[in-house]
């Protein structure tokens, strides 16, 4: 089952119609500058806490949301759906005292000191604020590089005991479940329903899996400087239904690498009861892969992702890659069926040593009669590769293919772009960034 980002999209409306509708059933009326005050956090509160649940649903790893929406869309999503939670907290809490002050005759510095210490669950929601502003605020663009991975998965999990916390704070007191029982069952369903996804697929399903199929590292290759193949065997692995542009959660069962997971792509069709993910050197984790040993046990999570052959409409195929982007669509370049001719790789790189498994694609390239072009340079020398002219020039009919792209995520940006700018439907151009 794959669920269609345009029905994903959907229901998350009709629930928000849904919670703005609730609370106009619960307001007869509103007058005065503090009836308006009040109310519009009451709107937001609610929003707000109907947001959160969903951010947290589109980012428990369901199979159906991840195979037919892509990882690489949840998380934008995720990203955007954060910044409106953030803000609408904020606003919520804000109007509320607002709201108050006015009403008590009072300023809003004195009013926000006698909710929080006049009502414990008010507490509550202030704690609750504060942790998401600062799950915000390391998520930020210009502070997110800069943590590490590990560091920056961890903090998310601070989004747990937000959402707790507020789930307990609009039960207590909000004006739309005090005394309606089918509203408070609407909004326990939503929670536990939302709570149950995430410990089925995000902490019993891993287990569920390794003691399925018993994962183990059967060897480590270097492929070239700072960069490792890692072959990963177990048993009954096409129980897995794994596809070629697909990637899996990674835990290597180390003292220094078993307490974060960390997605990475498949670099080779799986076969022969193996799984292939080829690595570079990016930070601690990836460093550590490495020195792995014949032997370690390792959990994954996955498949996951939605750039697959699932989505092709055309019998012509382009690939574009960029720097460690090439390990998903280099199994692709062997797995995807295409006629001598139709199929093309187009591989950008800084330099011919960040040229990953090089051999590998040049092999499968002369095997299948497929067209292989490299663009190795500083963008200084080299200028823009991916301007629409360029792309048509080196892919004659190109707005005929079925595109398929994956990089950095500016690079990504600008390949997008420049296919739509060439005349490629948006519905044949397929991204996922590696960047989470």
């Amino acid at each position: 089952m794959r669920a269609r980002p345009e029905a994903v999209l959907a229901v998350v409306a009709a629930g928000t119609v849904a919670v703005a509708g609730l609370w106009w059933a619960h307001t007869p009326a509103v007058a005065g500058l503090d009836g308006w005050l009040t109310n519009a956090g009451r709107v937001t509160g609610l929003l707000a806490g109907y947001a959160i649940a969903v951010l947290l649903a589109l980012m428990a790893r369901v199979p159906a949301l991840e195979r037919g929406v892509g990882a690489d869309r949840l998380t934008r999503w995720h990203s955007m759906g954060g910044r409106y939670v953030v803000g609408l907290s904020v606003a919520h809490m804000l109007l509320i005292t607002w709201g108050y002050a006015v009403t008590e005759h009072t300023d809003v510095v004195r009013e926000t000191v006698t909710l929080n210490l006049t009502y414990p669950d008010v507490l509550k929601a202030t704690v609750a604020l504060l942790l998401l502003v600062g799950v915000g605020v390391v998520s930020a663009r210009r502070i997110r590089p800069k943590l590490r991975y590990e560091t920056w998965f961890h903090l998310h999990f601070y989004t747990y005991l937000a959402t707790w916390l507020a789930f307990g704070h609009q039960l207590a007191t909000g004006e739309e479940f005090i005394g309606d029982r089918p509203a408070q069952v609407a909004w326990y369903a939503l929670y536990l329903g939302v709570a149950a996804l995430l410990v089925w697929y995000r902490f019993l399903t891993p287990v569920r899996l390794a003691l399925r199929h018993r994962l183990r590292v059967a060897r480590v290759v270097r492929e070239a400087p700072g960069v490792v193949s890692v072959h990963v065997t177990g048993r009954r692995l096409d129980r897995l239904r794994a596809e070629p542009g697909q990637f899996f959660r990674w835990r290597f069962l180390t003292r220094d690498l078993w307490w974060s997971p960390n997605p990475y792509s498949l670099s080779a069709p799986p076969r022969n009861g193996e799984l292939r993910i080829t690595v570079k050197d990016l930070g601690d984790q990836s460093r550590s892969l490495a020195g792995l040993r014949p032997g370690t046990r390792v959990l994954a999570e996955g498949p996951y992702g939605a750039l697959t052959g699932r989505a092709r409409r055309a019998r012509k195929v382009l690939l574009v890659a960029g720097g460690i982007g090439i390990t998903p669509l280099r199994a692709l370049f062997e797995a995807l069926p295409a006629a001598p001719g139709d199929l093309t790789l187009l591989y950008r790189a800084r330099d011919a040593g960040d040229l990953v498994l090089r051999a590998e694609l040049e092999e499968i390239a002369a095997t299948r009669g497929a067209t292989l072009h490299y663009c190795v340079g500083p963008r200084a020398l080299v200028g823009d590769p991916f301007r629409p002219e360029t792309l048509a020039a080196l892919v004659p009919g190109l707005r005929d293919h079925e595109a398929y792209v994956c990089g950095p995520d500016g690079m990504t940006t600008t390949v997008v772009a420049a296919l739509r700018a060439a005349g490629v439907p948006r519905r044949r151009v397929h991204h996922e960034s590696f960047e989470f």
